[in-house]
């Protein structure tokens, strides 16, 4: 079952993809079946620029998905990167 789930956020980042840095504006996140990873359903994370042809794009189980999540939490809640801000 497909589900259509979909959230696009706005972000000020770069990315690395075919050997140069590429600016980010947005990421898209998404719950759905994945295009690659062998899962029913995967966390997608489609980063985009300004040029639809170039991407970077990740699949993820949603196992891995939360770990990535927690530690993404836990470096941005340390307190040496709390005091950087």
């Amino acid at each position: 079952m497909c589900t259509y789930l979909t959230q696009t956020v706005a972000v000020t980042a770069s990315g690395y993809s075919n050997d140069e840095w590429l600016d980010v504006d947005r990421a898209v996140v998404s719950f759905d079946h994945p295009e690659r990873t062998p899962f029913e359903h995967a966390l997608r994370i489609d980063l985009r620029t300004d040029d639809p042809a170039r991407r970077m794009a990740i699949e993820l189980d949603a196992s891995s998905a939360r770990r990535l999540a927690d530690a993404i939490i836990s470096m941005l809640d340390n307190e040496e990167v709390l005091a950087l801000r």
